[in-house]
């Protein structure tokens, strides 16, 4: 099986946990790519069992642009605020057809420990908009929590990160077991 996360990382926080997850799906014996949003090709979701899509909650929701740019004033990488997640979902639209075979999918986000009782978070944004798509997903998202709005990542989520992605493989394998489509 192969699985390709696709995350958006300001701080590098989200990126870290993408690697986490990637970590449990390989020790699962799941090939796995790991890509910046910004240098994903569409290429890249051929042969996909399945797909993770990963975000950093910015005001309750995926990232737009100006919440970027307030990122970047905050010492994030001008680079990471070309492309977010928000803008690359909106160009799955018709991805998968014929020729591409539709992936599983999972989301996971970040958030701040201190608002994460509050509404809105930007995997259940990219669930609605995934499911919208005629994906499925494969468990409920997600949400890992860093310390503040730079990080660090709050202690044991990389290590929840990694056993996730094993529970991941173990959910595909069980949707999959003959390597049919849903």
């Amino acid at each position: 099986m192969r699985a390709l996360i696709v995350f958006e990382s300001m701080f590098g926080n989200t990126g870290e946990l993408a690697r986490a997850v990637a970590e449990g799906l390989t020790a699962a014996h799941v090939q796995v790519d790991v890509v910046e949003v910004c240098h994903v090709d569409r290429e890249d979701l051929a042969g996909c069992d399945l797909l993770v899509v990963a975000a950093p909650t910015h005001a309750f929701s995926l990232s737009r642009p100006q919440t970027r740019a307030d990122a970047v004033k905050k010492g994030a990488d001008p680079v990471n605020a070309e492309t977010g997640v928000r803008e690359w979902l909106s160009t799955l639209d018709h991805a998968f057809d014929a020729t591409v075979q539709a992936p599983a999918v999972a989301v996971f986000d970040t958030r701040v420990e201190k608002v994460r009782h509050l509404p809105g978070s930007a995997a259940r944004r990219a669930a609605r908009v995934l499911t919208r798509q005629g994906l499925v997903l494969l468990g409920r998202p997600v949400s890992f929590l860093v310390a503040g709005v730079k990080g660090p990542l709050m202690t044991g989520e990389s290590q929840r990160a990694r056993a996730w992605g094993q529970g991941l493989a173990s959910a595909l394998s069980e949707a999959r077991p003959t390597g049919h489509i849903f």
